[in-house]
């Protein structure tokens, strides 16, 4: 009788397990990244994800609470080529789901038969101007040292707020290491962007390749793959522009920068039309570089003669800035991030304080309110505040954080400051109230 042969080598019998549990796997299929954003069409919303290879693009969904998977969509797929030298391939995928009932709650998944994502839940916009909406906003979070995203993930689960604002800066940077980085930071904000709509503008660190990363893995509304944009929800208009057109042209040219420009103001009368602006009276801005801050580190906003505030005069022809022109619209409140810190400024307008009084300066001010909150974390640490504030600064904070901001109604906004430094501490608080909206207002 033969003896047996003898026992495979230990390494192996892993190889041939690991091969066994694997064999059926949809290699490539699975989605992942998953995350919603609102379109601009009533009763929608956007779902939108990833997958390393080319599969269907399915959402089945169905209302909380009745029977699971009621409804299916499809949408499509489009091909990712990463930049880097493995110029690695992706596909993002978008299905849009319509006819949803307004403030209804719904959960959903997304995928296809080659591989399905976990369960997840959002609730459809409320659609009526009467809405109260809550936000979270901030800016610069990346995926190294992001110390606000804990408590944002459970605030969000918990069903705090009901759109994010991320106002440019991700991942650091999205296309580092071809394209994982940017992988990973996906990732990491489905916790948060799978649930609510997850709305954002470009900063300078989506700059690499014309933007190439921000603009695909992305889903805004209109038509300028997320560069410029604007939307409504209850009381306000909200409008998300690049400021980076201010700083690339010379690598990408000055048409973005007067196409967007133009845009703005195409859409700042549209929105100060008698009807609509007395539908939804706050008119409220997100660009990622701010006109203003008393920070130490020499950006455009430490200098009266931000490029942002008032253009510039070295491009041909001259390029416009946006203080003249969001005073003129009557712009309510204006948000920006890029500096590592959070910023609150007196209504400033010219680089002088316009109060409401000395007594209730945010009580129908004559000029815009800005806030910077670019504090959310990532590896590049802190910004400093130079000694002195000036004198539109009216608070100012290092302590890493985000921002939440209630639309209470037509008059009245509160805003808040959450230090995470000081686990979870509200340090900062702002009542705007507007009794008029509009040019007239600042009369």
């Amino acid at each position: 009788m033969a003896a047996a042969p003898p026992p495979p080598p230990p390494l192996l019998l892993l190889l041939l397990c690991v091969c066994a549990v694997f064999a059926d796997v949809p290699i490539g299929t699975q989605p992942e990244q998953v995350h919603i954003s609102y379109p601009g069409v009533q009763n929608s919303m956007l779902v939108t994800w990833s997958s390393a290879n080319k599969t269907d693009s399915v959402v089945e969904y169905g209302l909380w609470g009745g029977k699971l998977f009621s409804h299916s969509a499809t949408g499509n797929s489009s091909i990712f080529i990463n930049e880097g030298a493995e110029y690695r391939v992706m596909y993002i995928h978008r299905v849009l789901l319509t006819d949803l009932r307004p403030a209804a709650s719904y959960v959903y998944h997304c995928g296809s038969g080659a591989g399905w994502s976990e369960l997840f839940f959002f609730t459809a916009l409320n659609e009526s101007v009467f809405f109260s909406p809550g936000f979270a906003l901030f800016g610069d979070l990346g995926n190294e040292n992001p110390q606000s995203l804990s408590r944002l993930q459970k605030e969000t689960q918990i069903g705090t707020y009901d759109v994010i604002l991320h106002i440019g800066d991700f991942a650091y940077d999205l296309y580092e290491d071809n394209g994982r980085i940017g992988d990973e930071f996906m990732k990491q904000i489905q916790s948060i962007a799978a649930y609510v709509p997850y709305m954002t503008c470009p900063g300078n660190h989506e700059w690499a390749f014309n933007f190439s990363q921000y603009r695909a893995r992305f889903s805004m509304p209109g038509d300028t793959e997320g560069l410029w944009y604007s939307w409504n929800v209850g009381p306000a208009h909200i409008i998300s522009f690049s400021t980076e057109v201010y700083f690339y042209y010379l690598e990408y040219g000055l048409d973005l920068l007067f196409r967007q420009y133009e845009w703005l103001r195409a859409d700042l009368q549209e929105a100060n039309r008698p009807e609509n602006r007395a539908e939804r009276p706050w008119i409220i801005t997100m660009g990622h570089r701010p006109m203003y801050c008393s920070n130490d580190d020499d950006d455009d906003c430490t200098h009266f003669q931000s490029y942002v505030r008032l253009g510039r005069n070295d491009t041909k022809p001259p390029a416009p800035g946006l203080e003249e022109l969001f005073y003129q619209y009557g712009v309510d409140l204006e948000l920006w991030a890029h500096e590592h810190t959070y910023e609150r400024l007196w209504p400033v307008y010219d680089y002088k304080v316009f109060n409401g009084s000395s007594e209730e300066p945010y009580v129908n001010p004559k000029a815009p309110v800005h806030i910077i909150t670019g504090s959310a974390g990532c590896r590049e640490k802190h910004d400093g505040f130079i000694p002195k504030p000036r004198d539109w600064s009216a608070f100012r904070s290092t302590d890493y954080g985000y921002t939440r901001l209630q639309l209470i109604n037509n008059t009245h906004l509160y805003l808040e400051q959450v230090s995470d430094d000081q686990y979870g501490k509200v340090i900062d608080q702002m009542t705007l109230v507007k009794e008029k909206h509009g040019p007239d207002a600042w009369r």
